[in-house]
C-alpha cells in the first residue's frame, strides 16, 4: 500500500515575516517568562509579574511594553491597575513547545537542518574533526 505525499505547505513572504518578527519579540528570557506566566495563570497585574519573576517593576513594564508593540499581550485596565493577558493561546503554545523542547537532554542536537538522530549518530561516528557547517537541503 502506497501513502501519497503531502503537499509542501507555501507561506507567503508575509507571513514568514511575521513569524520572525513574533519570534524576535519573544527572544529574551524574561519575555517567554511573562508570557509562560500569562498562560499559565489567564492574566496578571504589574505588581504580580514583578513579585513571580523577582526583577525590578521598570524591567517589567519595559519588557511588557516590547510585547504588546507585538500584539501578543494586551493591557486591561482594573480601577488603578492593569491586568496583562495572551492575545490569543497560540503564543503561550509556542512558548511551551519552546521551553519543552529546550528541556529535553535526551535528544542530540542535530547540526543539519533534516538530520535525523540516527544520521547523527553515523555521521559523527565517520566525519573527521573539526568545525561543521550548518546545511540546509
Amino acid at each position: 500500500m502506497s501513502v501519497a505525499p503531502l503537499p509542501a505547505t507555501r507561506h507567503t513572504t508575509a507571513d514568514v515575516a511575521a513569524a520572525s518578527e513574533l519570534l524576535s519579540a519573544l527572544a529574551s528570557p524574561l519575555r517567554l517568562s511573562i508570557v509562560a506566566l500569562l498562560d499559565e495563570h489567564g492574566s496578571r497585574c504589574v505588581h504580580e509579574l514583578v513579585d513571580a519573576l523577582g526583577v525590578p517593576q521598570p524591567l517589567v513594564s519595559q519588557h511588557l511594553r516590547v510585547l504588546r508593540g507585538a500584539r501578543l499581550v494586551v493591557g486591561d485596565r482594573r480601577h488603578r491597575e492593569v491586568h496583562y493577558r495572551l492575545v490569543d493561546n497560540h503564543v503561550g503554545h509556542i512558548v511551551r513547545d519552546a521551553i519543552e523542547h529546550a528541556a529535553h537532554d535526551d535528544a542530540p542536537a542535530a547540526d543539519t537542518v533534516g538530520e535525523t538522530a540516527h544520521d547523527q549518530d553515523h555521521t559523527h561516528a565517520t566525519a573527521p574533526a573539526g568545525p561543521r557547517r550548518a546545511t540546509i537541503g
